[in-house]
């Protein structure tokens, strides 16, 4: 997987600065004053830090962003990156001005001339999300980046802060490689590989195999697999770091490793995108790999649904009807309304083995929630107030746009089957909303449960201020606070 770039933290020191051949960054209160963590450096290039930072267009940069002071007289280094940041800063300006950092890194690497600066830690998650670049399979890669060292005023102190951060920047890495990978390389066999390689790091790892599954009754998810040459699985991961006999959280996340809407055939303009279809499933890998890494005092299981829809002779049929996990029949009139079907089977399944406190899916559901909601939000659905808002607290404080949408009897109407229980799509009327709906079917009563439709925030054509186009890995951050708020014992 890639690696987050190496960060050192060590104690604030001037010595080696005017050899130093990387870029050196340096962060500037608002008031324009540069304090003792930037004068030696100052000095050094004759003032040009202070002539800047007293300048119009200093004063006219918004706070976390930065400047570039290229090949200064006076020292080796290729730049000299002026970053306009207050001394106690929140933790969202503090990632957005480590994020500018991390944009430029190099392969000779960037010293911080931090000092002081109550968002050190923070600048330091910033840095190393924003550094992440995804160029496997460019026959000319991008140069490696190079070390980063944060010069400090209490090194051991940010480290110890910093530390669960490292952890999480290596789960939302983990999440972005998956949706990025390309179909043929990232199958239900390979993704099922993936996961399973992370008992190294403590999870237990189970896969359900084809025969397993329909051993289970979990025909709506083998029927949207049944047209494709990659196996269905579904894979249990489980972080026991909680009390014993403790409920576990349940993370569910929809896998589909490529959509091509099966005999519904998308359109050819755009397919090329659903790789990213399961970027549910990436989400919940990430945030389990983070559990483990910095050893989460909390009970969590994660499954997930890996499947590939494909049209073929043998594949699903719009009009068929299949009967889930639950015994709920379902009309599948739209073939490409597949995730609902795989992620039914495996909330039931999760629900009945686990018994879980409460459950979370994540899908890149529908292309309705983007017309809703843009890229800048996930669309979140819930039954029960208490659990959605605390986790809408915990995306606020991580960053991540989430906004809720309503569920109600009403939109039942429109998911109503002539010939079975209920139908699978219903139109482009309230998409989104039906969709969940139609999950809430199988989430048993007095079950806390979320759902997250990710279709429009898993994967970006711009960057975002923590990560490149591409794959976000949008909710491990959200996911992993709530954990930690809610659940760590």
């Amino acid at each position: 997987m890639t690696s987050p770039v190496a960060i050192h933290f060590r104690e604030m020191s001037s010595e080696g600065l005017a050899a130093f051949e990387g870029r050196i960054a340096v962060l500037i209160d608002p008031s324009g004053k540069p304090d003792s963590t930037v004068r030696p450096l100052n000095r050094l290039v004759k003032g040009a830090i202070e002539r800047f930072a007293s300048s119009e267009a200093f004063e006219k940069m918004k706070p976390g962003d930065a400047v570039d002071l290229a090949w200064p007289a006076g020292i080796t280094a290729e730049a000299v990156q002026v970053v306009k940041l207050p001394r106690k800063p929140e933790a969202a300006l503090a990632r957005k001005a480590g994020a500018a950092i991390g944009r430029a890194v190099g392969p000779k690497g960037v010293t911080v001339l931090v000092g002081g600066n109550g968002g050190a830690a923070e600048l330091s998650f910033g840095l190393a999300l924003r550094a992440y670049d995804f160029g496997l399979y460019k026959s000319e890669p991008a140069a490696e980046r190079g070390v980063v060292t944060l010069m400090v005023a209490d090194p051991e102190k940010v480290a110890a802060t910093a530390q669960p951060m490292a952890a999480l920047a290596e789960g939302v890495f983990f999440t972005r490689d998956l949706v990025n990978e390309p179909a043929n390389v990232l199958t239900t066999t390979d993704f099922a590989a993936r996961l399973a390689a992370m008992q190294e790091i403590g999870l237990d790892v189970e896969i359900l195999e084809e025969a397993d599954l329909a051993d289970l009754g979990m025909r709506a998810l083998l029927g949207v697999g049944q047209g494709s040459e990659s196996p269905s699985k579904v894979v249990v991961m489980h972080w026991r770091g909680g009390e014993a006999g403790t409920s576990p959280l349940a993370l569910v996340g929809k896998g589909v490793v490529f959509d091509t809407g099966g005999i519904s055939l998308k359109p050819g303009a755009g397919m090329e995108e659903m790789t990213m279809d399961m970027g549910g499933a990436g989400v919940v890998a990430g945030v389990m790999r983070t559990l483990a890494l910095r050893k989460a005092k909390a009970n969590v299981v994660g499954l997930v649904g890996l499947v590939e829809n494909m049209p073929d002779g043998k594949a699903q049929r719009p009009g068929d009807v299949v009967k889930s996990k639950r015994g709920v029949t379902i009309e599948v009139n739209n073939t490409d309304a597949e995730g609902r079907l795989v992620l039914a089977d495996v909330l039931w399944y999760a629900q009945e083995r686990f018994q879980p406190s409460g459950i979370i899916d994540l899908a890149t559901l529908t292309g309705a929630v983007i017309v809703a909601l843009g890229h800048e939000m996930t669309g979140v659905f819930s039954n029960d107030d208490d659990f959605c808002e605390a986790f809408l607290a915990a995306a606020k404080a991580e960053g991540e746009g989430a906004w809720r949408l309503p569920l109600g009897e009403g939109y039942d109407r429109l998911i109503r089957s002539n010939i079975a229980d209920i139908k699978n799509s219903a139109g482009r009327e309230a998409g989104s909303v039906t969709a969940a709906q139609f999950l809430r079917r199988f989430i048993a009563e007095g079950t806390p449960w979320i759902h997250l439709d990710i279709a429009g925030t898993a994967h970006v054509k711009r960057e975002t201020t923590v990560g490149p186009k591409g794959a976000t890995g949008w909710g491990v951050m959200s996911l992993d606070r709530l954990i930690r708020d809610r659940y760590e014992s």
